[in-house]
């Protein structure tokens, strides 16, 4: 069984692509196109990451990472921002907020994995 990973993304391609790339390459995927949906499954759902959005239709992606570190297994997992804003200021921005990392859209479809990979042994390290 892969690694489950928890997409929050309102962009319906967007998340498919995600969810097919991450699905390829052995990991588990549950996604959502919108914020509340997302914070219910979070509740009693275990992710071994997120990836969120920061603009979807019902709330700021912000929101939903801040609600994730409140559980009990908030910060026993990395949450990633996906975003279009991709001012080098931006990923300063989110990762102030307390994003463990940051991602541009549109993504690299070629190295999108192995940057999840990396983003899940480098936060898996900071643990230890």
């Amino acid at each position: 069984m892969g690694k489950l990973i928890c997409i929050v993304e309102d962009n319906v391609p967007i998340r498919k692509l995600f969810c097919t790339l991450l699905n390829k390459a052995g990991f588990e995927t549950i996604d959502f196109g919108d914020g509340t949906s997302a914070i219910n499954w979070i509740n009693t759902g275990k992710p071994d990451l997120m990836i969120i959005d920061i603009l979807l239709p019902d709330m700021n992606g912000t929101d939903i990472m801040k609600h994730a570190r409140t559980l009990p297994h908030g910060n026993s997992f990395p949450i990633i921002s996906s975003t279009g804003f991709a001012q080098a200021s931006d990923r300063d921005k989110y990762l102030g907020l307390g994003f463990d990392f940051y991602i541009s859209k549109p993504i690299n479809s070629t190295t999108f994995v192995q940057e999840i990979k990396q983003i899940m042994d480098d936060f898996a390290a900071s643990k230890k």
